[in-house]
C-alpha cells in the first residue's frame, strides 16, 4: 500500500496536465478522463505509461474523484486538478503534517497563481450573509465583509477551516470510509464544500497547511463556461444542509445580485451574469 495515491480528473486538460502529472511522478496515480477531445488521453498514455487511465462518461468532478479513489490503495488520496501542480517536496510535507494531525480528514496546501502570487483558498461555508457580501461586492469594503473568502487571513499560518478549495486536497482514506464518498449530485463546484461539511459534522478537522505549496491555474479546468454551476452549487449545498426555505431565500438573493451584475458589466461577463440569473429563475 502506498502512503499517498493521486487522483486527477481530466476534461480537455491540455496543456497543463503534463506539469500536473510530472509533479507527482513515482506515486500511484489514477487519471479519470471525462471525454477529452483534445488529445489528452493519447498524450498521457505516451508520456506517462505508468499512470492508470480510466475513461468514463462526464458525470461531474465528484463522480470522477470517487471513481479514481476506488482504484487507489494509499492511506491518503491527493486530489489534484489537471490545471495544478505540486511544488518540490509538497506531497511529502502534506503527508507528514497529516500524520502529525490524525484528526484531520482534509489538508489543503497554500496555492499560488502561475505568477507566484497568493491564491486565496481558505473558505467559509455559504450563508445568506456571505453570499450577499460576495455577489453584491460588499467584500470590497474590507475583511469583515469577506468571511466567504476568509478576509484578513494572510495564509501564512496553520488554520482550521470550514473548507478549502478543491484544486489540491489531501484526504485521509479512513475519513472517507467513515463519512462516505463525495456527493456526485454536485456536478462542478461545491462538491468539496459539501464533503468538508460532512467531515466536520462527523468530528473530523479540515486544515490549511502553508508548509506545502502548489500552483493552480485558476479557472483553466472549466474555462469560465460553468459559472451557472457555481451558483447552482451554492443552492444545492444550502438546500441539502439548511433546508428548502433557506435555499429559496438564497435563490432570490442571487437572482437580484446577478441581474444587477448583468446591468453593471458589458460584454461576455455581463452576459454570463444574465444567463445565470435566468437559469436560477
Amino acid at each position: 500500500m502506498s502512503v499517498a495515491s493521486v487522483v486527477v480528473v481530466t476534461y480537455n486538460a491540455m496543456p497543463w496536465v503534463e506539469r500536473a502529472l510530472e509533479s507527482v511522478r513515482g506515486r500511484e496515480t489514477v487519471v479519470v478522463d471525462h471525454g477529452s477531445s483534445d488529445g489528452t488521453v493519447a498524450f498521457m498514455r505516451e508520456r506517462f505509461p505508468e499512470v492508470s487511465i480510466v475513461e468514463e462518461e462526464n458525470r461531474g468532478l465528484a463522480f470522477g474523484w470517487n471513481t479514481g479513489i476506488s482504484r487507489t490503495s494509499g492511506r491518503y488520496v491527493l486530489l489534484l486538478n489537471a490545471d495544478a501542480w505540486m511544488h518540490d517536496g509538497a506531497v511529502d510535507a502534506l503527508v507528514a503534517f497529516a500524520d502529525a494531525h490524525p484528526g484531520a480528514a482534509v489538508v489543503g496546501p497554500r496555492l499560488r497563481n502561475p505568477d507566484g502570487t497568493l491564491q486565496r483558498s481558505v473558505r467559509a461555508f455559504p450563508t445568506l450573509w456571505r453570499l450577499a457580501t460576495e455577489y453584491f461586492f460588499l467584500r470590497k469594503l474590507g475583511p469583515r465583509f469577506n468571511a466567504f473568502y476568509a478576509g484578513g487571513f494572510d495564509h501564512d499560518s496553520v488554520r482550521e477551516a470550514d473548507w478549502v478549495m478543491g484544486a489540491v486536497l489531501l484526504v485521509r482514506r479512513e475519513a472517507i470510509e467513515q463519512v462516505g464518498p463525495a456527493d456526485d449530485g454536485f456536478f462542478l463546484f461545491s462538491e468539496e464544500t459539501d464533503w468538508c461539511y460532512r467531515f466536520r459534522l462527523a468530528g473530523w478537522k479540515v486544515l490549511f497547511f502553508p508548509g506545502a505549496e502548489a500552483t493552480h491555474v485558476y479557472g483553466a479546468s472549466h474555462q469560465g463556461r460553468l459559472f451557472v454551476e457555481q451558483v447552482k452549487g451554492h443552492l444545492r449545498f444550502l438546500r441539502k444542509h439548511r433546508g428548502e426555505r433557506y435555499a429559496e431565500r438564497a435563490r432570490l438573493l442571487l437572482v437580484v445580485a446577478l441581474r444587477l451584475r448583468g446591468l453593471l458589466f458589458r460584454g461576455e461577463r455581463g452576459r454570463m451574469y444574465r444567463d445565470a440569473a435566468r437559469a436560477l429563475r
